[in-house]
């Protein structure tokens, strides 16, 4: 079956899931091994348009708060975090998170993507009374929180299952969970990025927890440094037998190494060619996710545009604010009123949603 696989013409495997037919591994990675870049996007932007008629695409505001850069994971990828020994570490202030939600809002705002890093003096408890006091202070604001690495530390720390740590912290006032920290799920690659990190499969099993209670959140995937296009492949495949499993993911959100800054700077940085392709693909093979995402704080606004044709269906976030990206050296930046541009050139009309994809406007 491999050797017949191997030898299918691309265009076959497209039809094929232009059909609605699921890919197998080895179709996904002869079309990220091919280069027609054209026939992958029409592929994708047919398999968009099956999945999405609607005559307009979305996109939402909110903005990215990083509580503590202090992190003990060493990731070779990452040019934010500070060694708990280096200077420049902090904990953010109340005083100064409670300002960045209220600005959040007063900007037509409603979530906040918290993440930090993993901090080797915060448990269960502090996470707990920073959500109540959130909630208290901001009732409608959602809280899209804490990626599954943290969630994985946190247990560690407190000494708690992972289950339990989401059960608490959801009924503190986490509302979604973010899809940071998968980079490639691929325990050879995390090994060599990020060794001190959740494994693959620890990944999965909080994302498999959360949804067991009923909760939601997107995937990711950054690619364009150590991996190979099968190690892609593989982390595709494993979010798909996920949510055949769960069902929780709500989008897949993918995004190119940005090698400024790390330990990783020898890396060539990934173009739109390798971007848009890999999200082509992904789109393809992802069958049974309802949302693929825009990346154009990495690719930049006409390349994010562009991503509409290419499979995605969502431009993403305004992103009041952004540290991670930028500080590896890639800073692009769009108004509201920019992305409502950008995706009414693409043919649409721009709609406005929450992080659960209901429409605010």
């Amino acid at each position: 079956m491999r050797n017949r696989e191997a030898g299918k013409p691309v265009f076959e495997i497209l039809a094929k899931s232009i059909a609605g037919e699921r890919l197998t591994p080895a179709e996904g990675l002869m079309l990220l091994q091919s280069h027609d870049l054209a026939a992958l996007g029409r592929a994708a932007d047919a398999v968009t348009r099956r999945l999405h008629p609607e005559s307009f695409r979305t996109y939402n505001v909110d903005r990215n708060i990083n509580y503590t850069n202090i992190c003990t994971s060493g990731c070779r990828f990452c040019a934010f975090s500070r060694k708990p020994e280096e200077s420049g570490g902090y904990v953010i202030s109340r005083d100064e998170l409670h300002r960045k939600i209220a600005e959040t809002i007063q900007l037509g705002g409603n979530q906040i993507l918290l993440q930090g890093g993993l901090h080797p003096d915060l448990r269960i408890d502090w996470y707990e009374e920073l959500l109540r006091d959130i909630k208290r202070q901001f009732p409608q604001i959602n809280v899209h929180g804490f990626s599954p690495p943290e969630i994985e530390y946190i247990a560690k720390l407190s000494n708690l299952s992972i289950s339990e740590v989401l059960a608490r912290l959801k009924a503190a006032g986490l509302g979604s969970l973010p899809g940071g920290g998968a980079e490639i799920l691929v325990d050879r690659i995390r090994q060599e990025l990020s060794p001190c990190k959740a494994t693959a499969a620890r990944w999965l099993q909080v994302c498999r927890d959360w949804h067991a209670l009923g909760g939601h959140g997107s995937a990711t995937m950054m690619f364009g440094h150590v991996e190979t296009l099968g190690d892609r492949i593989e982390h595709l495949d494993r979010l798909r037998q996920l949510q055949d499993e769960t069902g929780g993911f709500t989008a897949f959100i993918c995004w190119t190494f940005q090698p400024g800054n790390t330990a990783l700077a020898e890396v060539p940085k990934a173009g739109a060619f390798e971007y848009l392709k890999t999200l082509a693909v992904s789109r393809l093979y992802l069958d049974n996710f309802p949302n693929l995402q825009a990346s154009w704080v990495t690719q930049g606004l006409a390349i994010g545009q562009l991503a509409l044709r290419f499979g995605a269906n969502d431009l993403g976030s305004v992103m009041i604010e952004e540290n991670v990206v930028a500080a590896a050296g890639t800073s692009f930046r769009a108004t509201e009123a920019q992305l409502r541009r950008a995706i009414a050139g693409a043919g649409y009309h721009p709609r406005r949603r929450n992080v659960f994809y209901d429409l605010l406007d």
